[in-house]
Parts: C-alpha cells; structure tokens; sequence
C-alpha cells in the first residue's frame, strides 16, 4: 500500500446524484483520488467490504476505474465486481448491488451531460440498498473533503477489466461480470417475454435510440435477442466515449432523429430513447409524445397489467416539480401517493419500507421497486407489456386516459449555464416578495398559495428545506421554480409549468398553447427575461 499525502480541493460537493464536474477537473492530479478516498472514509471505511464498480462508457471512465480499483485495495476491501470494461448501466449496478448483497457501489457517470475530454464525468456512491447516498452521507462526504489529508492507492499494474472472472489485486479480488445478462435476467422476471415476442412476430415496429450510450448492448440483447425484434430496432447502440458528439439526454430536443421519425410519414408503432447512464426515458408513439408526468400517471392506472406488479401497486411516489397526473390516479385506485423533492435517493426510503412500489420524476426518470434507481429500459418495456395487454395504440391509451383522468398539461422550461451568482439573486428575490404574492391576479389568474417546499421524510422524519418555489393558482394550475444540481457549468434554472383540464373538453390542445397563459403569468411574476438576458428557454420539455 502506497500512502499519498494530499490536501483538500475546493468544490468536492455532492449535489443530487454525486459529484460532476468538467472531465479534465476529475483528470487533475490527487482530484479523484481525494473524492473516493473521502467517500470511502465517510461510509466508515472499505475493509472487509465488497463493492461494485461501473460506469457509462464515457471518456476517462476506464482509467477511473482503474484507480478506484486500486484504491479500494489498498483500503483493505474484500472483493469489487466490475462490469467488463468498466461498463455497468445506472440500474444494473443497482441490481448487482443488491443481488450480490454487496456494501455499496460506485457508478461512474454524468447522466444525460455530454462526454467527452472537455465535457462531464461523474462519480456516485450507491448505498446496500442499492440506492443513491443519502444526504447523511453525502455531508459527510463533502465533509471529509474538507479535512483529507492522505490517500491510499496500491502500487501495482492497472486490473485487466476486459476478462471475465476473478483476478487478485493484492489482497483483493476483482470479479469481472458480463454488464448485461443480471439485468436482462430481472427483466424476464418481470414482464410477460412470451407476450412481447407475440407483438413482435405480428409486425409491431419499434425503434429504440441508445443515443450512442450505455443501454445499447442492453437494448440488442433484450429486445433484439431475446423478444426477437428485427435487427436495427436498437439505433445508436454502441456506447462511445464521447457518445458520438450526441448530447444523451432523451427528450425532443437532442432526441431529435427518433422524434423526426416517429412524428413522420410511416412511423413506426413504438419508439422510446435512453439516457448517458440508462436511468432516464422517453417514450413515444406513432405521432404522438408521452410526457414524463404523464407516463408515470398511465404506468400507474395500468401496471396491474404486467405479471410483476399484478397484485397491484402498494403506492405511488413522484417529484415536486412532476405534475399532479399521478395523483389523480391514485386517488382513484385508493392508493397513497407521496410527493418528494427531487433526487431519487428521496424514494429509497419509501421503497425499503414497502409504502410504494412506483415513482417517477418529470426529468424522464421513471422506476419500481425493482431496484433503488429510476431505469429506462424497465419502463419502455412496462409500456411494450401494456401495449401488447391492452392491443391499442399509444395514441389510443393516451386519450383513453385523458378521458377518464382529465389532462395535467405540463412543460418544463430550461434557462442552462446562467451566471450562479444571477440565477441565485433572481430566486432570491422571489423569496422576498412570495410572501406578498397571494391574492394577485396576472394574465387572468390568481395566485392562491406560494412555498418554498420543505420535505419531512415520513419513514425515518428526515428534513429536506429549500428545495424549490411553488406558485398555485386558482383553479389547479402552478408553476415552480428551482436551481438544477446535476450541471456542472454555471446555473441551470428550471421553471415547471402545469394546467389541469378536468375533460371532456379541452383536452387536445399543443401543451405550450394551453400553458400560454401561466408562461406569461411567470414572466409577469418572475422577470426572467429581463434578469438574465434570456429571449426564450435553452430546451423546452
């Protein structure tokens, strides 16, 4: 073992989903060696534990895992299972965590942010239970940041991370694993494979955009191999360093060929997109767009449908900022339905403690109890299982829903790598003045209520404050306002834009139409234009 001496580094604070920064930040010297030696100290050490390691494929992910590996080591722990060649999706490190009843894991990703050598890298811890550290945790973590003053690395060759099998690394065994086939093999247990290869011999067309990122091999082995849809389903299946030049974020904007395709001439039936780590979707239908909110809502009314959630569902869970859609069907399926703040480690302990089996976030993030990750692939096949049950289009499922729920319209606005110190003043001000904002009526609405959301965890009573603006209007309609934490350049604000149609009327409307009047009624209320500059939004979801 090799002790380094070192010093603290500035900036090594988790945000929701672990530490990103730049690419060539994690490249200094002692950068990534300081983060994982502090999370290692902060979970009370590695000794004796096993752990798992994997990433997305991006740059710099190889040489990281390398160093981890290392690190773990000479940090005394038992045994890592690393995915072969450093690759593990997001929701199947989850898995093996738990499968393997492994300590804990370390997922290297930036999501849906770029990579490439001057784009974004990541690392995140995963607890036993499979899911994203919890802000004890994670304090603790920053907190060693502060503090560190050595790490531990092991003088030795760099693991061979391509050959299955187990190798030692001093006084530790690596276990190389196929990244797939664990994962693949949950899938099986959940949904009905006989059926979904029914659809497919039929002729039932779909297109799956791996966006050049880590669910490509997953998305060939499952829905070309094993449910035997036509080679070339799976676009931009093979994961690259820089993802291509693509930005992995599935949403209409840099999902753009897939939306070209399927709101063209002779679409395909089904299409759906992945995120950078495989933890993210977006699903579509012949000429028709499913938001998130509102594919959590019809996964919920429908997911009795699949054979692993056939008894029913024990709750539903969703985001602050995702729309009200859920709610409305868990009213009707007497169901409790719980409203967190956004960060899908907040779902973990809802999950462990059986109250729900279901959650979602509007930023296409959409999971079960399966695993403690939201994952992509689980929900384009919880949508395939209900397609192929149900023998309608998703056009048809959709209005069907609308009819018998009404239409949470719903838009998020994105204003990306804004000035922090502008985008934190802006807010500021706003929580100055919500106070007095009750009563006052812009654009023909009038403001009912304004909070900034605070969340008290009902399992273990944890407190979560400050976590987002929420102005309500008469009638059902809001929007909320809050600072994302998972860019690493500048600020990224995002603005939520919701409008209940309670049917039957009015429920066809384009959703920045219908939302016209609460967009303006923000720009009234806000000033954002004027405040940073902006003309219109960077991405509209």
């Amino acid at each position: 073992m090799t002790r380094h001496a070192t010093q603290p580094i500035d900036g090594q604070k988790p945000g929701t989903s672990g530490l990103r920064k730049k690419t060539r930040v994690f490249m200094q010297p002692s950068y990534l060696e300081n983060f994982v030696q502090s999370t290692f100290d902060a979970i009370g050490g590695v000794r004796g534990k096993t752990l798992i390691l994997g990433g997305d494929g991006r740059y710099f992910g190889r040489e990281a895992a390398s160093t981890i590996l290392k690190m773990a080591a000479a940090n005394g722990a038992a045994r890592v299972i690393v995915g072969q060649g450093a690759w593990l999706s997001t929701p199947a490190a989850s898995n093996l965590i738990r499968q393997r009843q492994a300590d804990g894991g370390i997922i290297l990703s930036a999501s849906h942010n770029p990579g490439g050598p001057d784009e974004d890298f990541g690392v995140k811890y995963n607890s036993a239970n499979g899911g994203p550290a919890p802000e004890s945790i994670t304090s603790a973590i920053h907190k060693r940041t502060q503090e560190i003053s050595e790490y531990h690395l092991l003088d030795a060759a760099d693991p061979d991370l391509d050959s299955l099998g187990e190798t030692p690394l001093g006084e530790m065994i690596v276990e190389v694993v196929d990244p797939v086939s664990a994962y693949a093999d949950l899938m099986e247990t959940i949904f009905d494979f006989n059926a979904l290869r029914d659809i497919f011999k039929a002729g039932f067309r779909m297109r799956m955009d791996s966006m050049c990122a880590i669910t490509g091999p997953y998305a060939v082995e499952i829905f070309e191999n094993r449910l035997g849809a036509p080679a070339g389903t799976v676009t931009h299946g093979t994961p690259l360093p820089d993802f291509g030049g693509m930005h992995p974020d599935p949403n209409p904007t840099w999902a753009h060929e897939l939306m070209d395709e399927m709101m063209g001439e002779n679409a395909p039936d089904f299409g759906a997109a992945s995120d950078g780590d495989g933890d993210r979707n977006m699903i579509l239908g012949a000429g028709t767009y499913v938001s998130p909110s509102d594919s959590l809502a019809v996964l919920a009314a429908n997911a009795h449908l699949v054979p692993g959630y056939k008894d029913g569902l024990k709750g539903v869970a969703r985001s602050m900022p995702t729309s009200a859609a859920a709610d409305r069907v868990a009213e009707a399926l007497g169901l409790d339905c719980f409203e967190t703040p956004t960060g899908w480690k907040f779902f973990g302990n809802l999950m462990d403690a059986g109250r729900v089996s279901l959650c979602g976030e509007e930023s296409f993030g959409t999971g079960s109890d399966h695993v403690r990750e939201k994952d992509g692939l689980w929900a384009v096949l919880m949508w395939l299982n209900i397609l192929a049950v149900r023998k309608m289009s998703v056009a048809e499922i959709m209005a069907d829903h609308f009819a018998r729920y009404g239409r949470n319209y719903y838009s998020r606005h994105d204003y990306e790598a804004l000035p922090t110190e502008q985008a934190e003043a802006m807010l500021d001000d706003l929580r100055s003045r919500l106070g007095e904002l009750k009563g006052t009526q812009v654009e023909g609405l009038v403001v009912e209520s304004t909070d900034e959301f605070s969340y008290t965890d009902p399992v273990d009573g944890s407190i979560a404050e400050g976590q987002g603006f929420r102005i309500l209007f008469e009638g059902g309609s809001r929007v909320v306002l809050r600072l994302s934490g998972t860019g690493t350049e500048g600020a990224t604000l995002r603005v939520y834009l919701e409008r209940y149609a309670p049917g039957p009327d009015g429920l066809d409307h384009d959703p920045q139409e219908a939302l016209s009047p609460i967009i303006r009624a923000t720009e009234a209320l806000v000033d954002i234009r004027e405040r940073t500059g902006r003309v219109k939004p960077d991405v509209i979801t």
